[in-house]
């Protein structure tokens, strides 16, 4: 999708949760952003999340540290987010709109920034970070659920000449970053049923491209692809992230 139909398309899922589909995930790759923020983070550290959403993911795994700036393109999702941050009683977090492509945050001021499923500018980010921080990426890669996408014919990134995370860990490389680093990261989802399955993908953006016409899924190929991933009784959709790391000198 595009930066445009992308602000539209989360203004409208400001309110909207993973959890009421009840999916369960399991990851094949030992890359875990929540795990290396962790690792790096002090008590006086600085914590700039873009593409935060409805702040969930920082209000519960994030570690306790002097500030977290959470921000998105959405104002929707940033008013969740206050709710939410109402709602946990943790201190130290703000939210704010802001669009990724014109970050107006300090330079030099964020020990660590963290980007998820969101797009980047890693120039931009480079200013903003102290010397010697650090930028965490977990991104979707074109090949996210490729034996769907080739069933139904296209999908989120189909048609895309190169690969986002390619296109993100050179950008990133060009900006000056050091120790750069790539990961595929490889999960499966399992869904319980046909009815929940169908629900998800007409909900998420991985069939909404340019390269599928708009309407409702094709039963006969969604038939297709249930009866080729079928595993225990439940339908399985396999997953292809990115983690990306690398360092300001």
């Amino acid at each position: 999708m595009s930066h445009d139909s992308d602000f539209d398309y989360y203004e409208n899922m400001a309110h909207w949760s993973f959890d009421e589909y009840g999916i369960h995930e399991e990851c094949l790759t030992d890359w875990d952003l929540y795990g290396l923020l962790k690792g790096l983070a002090r008590p006086d550290s600085r914590i700039l999340d873009l593409g935060t959403a409805g702040g969930e993911k920082v209000l519960e795994y994030y570690p306790d540290c002097a500030e977290i700036l959470g921000t998105d393109y959405s104002p929707n999702m940033v008013e969740t987010a206050r709710v939410n941050l109402a709602k946990s009683g943790r201190k130290n977090i703000s939210f704010k709109v802001m669009d990724n492509l014109k970050m107006d945050v300090p330079d030099d001021h964020f020990d660590i920034v963290t980007a998820r499923h969101t797009i980047t500018d890693p120039v931009q980010i480079l200013k903003c970070l102290k010397p010697g921080g650090h930028l965490l990426i977990r991104g979707v890669d074109k090949h996210d659920c490729w034996n769907l996408k080739l069933i139904m014919g296209g999908g989120q990134g189909y048609n895309d000449p190169v690969p986002v995370s390619i296109t993100d860990y050179e950008n990133v490389l060009r900006a000056g970053f050091a120790d750069v680093e790539l990961v595929p990261i490889h999960t499966r989802e399992y869904f319980r049923d046909k009815e929940t399955f169908k629900a998800f993908l007409e909900t998420v953006p991985i069939l909404m491209d340019d390269s599928i016409e708009g309407g409702p899924l094709d039963e006969g190929l969604l038939d297709e692809y249930i009866s080729k991933n079928t595993v225990n009784g439940h339908i399985v959709l396999y997953r292809r992230y990115y983690g990306l790391s690398a360092r300001k000198p």
